[in-house]
């Protein structure tokens, strides 16, 4: 722990990856305990997600969004060098690359490799600005990134969802899948849990800023509010676990089957936008941010598509739930990796 960048995080932040296993362990371990957790916490839902999931997820990103400074995002917003970097990484590289990996992981189970390529598709508009946080990345840009993925999620969800369910396996002679999802129930979904975190966040900046001033709200609020955001992402794996973890322990060869390529993508797409952004010039804060946005995926969308569409005992469900479970540990590692390569490649 001699680095200096590692020791300017909390003791929640630097041991996050125990936490983390603590949390999935505990959540197993709940499931165990009380097997009927999962149809209680189920049985009252709000938009479509668990109740105690959906304040979870909307605990976790309202910290996160209250830290931004948004009164420097315009400058973001004219930059079309790096949206354009995002639009390519998020909307052309990322969605190919998961389509490889699950025919090339999964070529037998086409349930499986379903449920990846609706994981693929929906690009991460959540975790994503808690790890970019961890990793120093620059918040106002993750928050400009964030919305443009919410924007084309809405408008090409189900249409990409289409055609790499029912067009291009058709092409190679393979079973076809077909996708019922509407862009009002996409818009729905981003609209609850990004809008609402993001007025409230906004809001709270805006307000307690006018109030007590900028030194007080980043030098005495922030570092007392902004932790709460990982105790809702603890609490969301809790209950993650709590609910799925038995499918986790009955199947555990399709779960293993399942995470190998969705690591080889976590590594593979954070590397590429890593190594692609930097040899564009960009510096360090931009080109963290522009490699998480490229990494994580919205998996509350793609676990209630795959619920909604194929059904909740459904291998694309299954694909689905063990996606977030793999991905928290990995963006976890990612962090660490992005901060070992801030030192290395960057200059302070």
């Amino acid at each position: 722990m001699n680095d200096p960048i590692l020791r300017r995080l909390s003791t929640l932040d630097r041991f996050l990856p125990l936490w983390i296993f603590a949390a999935m362990a505990g959540g197993i371990f709940l499931g165990k305990v009380y097997p009927d957790l999962g149809a209680a916490l189920d049985r009252v839902q709000f938009a479509g997600v668990s109740l105690p999931i959906a304040v979870g997820l909307l605990w976790m990103m309202y910290p996160v969004l209250a830290k931004v400074r948004y009164e420097t995002i315009g400058q973001h917003v004219s930059d079309t060098k790096l949206l354009g970097t995002s639009l390519v990484l998020n909307w052309v590289i990322g969605p190919l690359l998961m389509l490889a990996l699950a025919w090339l992981f999964l070529p037998d189970l086409p349930a499986y490799r379903n449920g990846l390529v609706l994981i693929g598709l929906a690009r991460c508009i959540a975790m994503v600005l808690i790890w970019n946080s961890l990793a120093c990345g620059s918040g106002e840009l993750a928050a400009v990134l964030v919305a443009l993925n919410s924007v084309f999620q809405i408008l090409t969800y189900s249409v990409l969802g289409r055609l790499f369910l029912s067009v291009i396996p058709g092409w190679f002679g393979a079973d076809t899948a077909a996708l019922h999802v509407s862009m009002a129930q996409i818009a729905k979904s981003v609209g609850i849990f990004l809008g609402v975190p993001l007025v409230a966040g906004f809001l709270t900046r805006k307000l307690l800023v006018a109030q007590k001033g900028a030194a007080w709200y980043d030098g005495v609020f922030m570092p007392t509010f902004g932790p709460t955001a990982l105790f809702g992402l603890l609490y969301t794996i809790v209950l993650m676990f709590a609910m799925q973890g038995h499918r986790l322990i009955e199947l555990p060869f399709d779960v293993l089957r399942i995470a190998l390529p969705l690591l080889a993508y976590f590594a593979v797409m954070f590397s590429f936008a890593f190594w692609f952004s930097r040899r564009l010039g960009f510096n360090y804060e931009t080109t963290a941010s522009l490699s998480f946005t490229a990494a994580g995926n919205n998996f509350e969308l793609a676990i209630a598509v795959a619920i909604a569409t194929f059904g909740i005992g459904s291998g694309e469900a299954l694909a689905a739930v063990v996606g977030p479970l793999i991905e928290v540990p990995a963006l976890v590692g990612l962090v660490y990796a992005s901060l070992w390569a801030r030192r290395r490649y960057f200059t302070a």
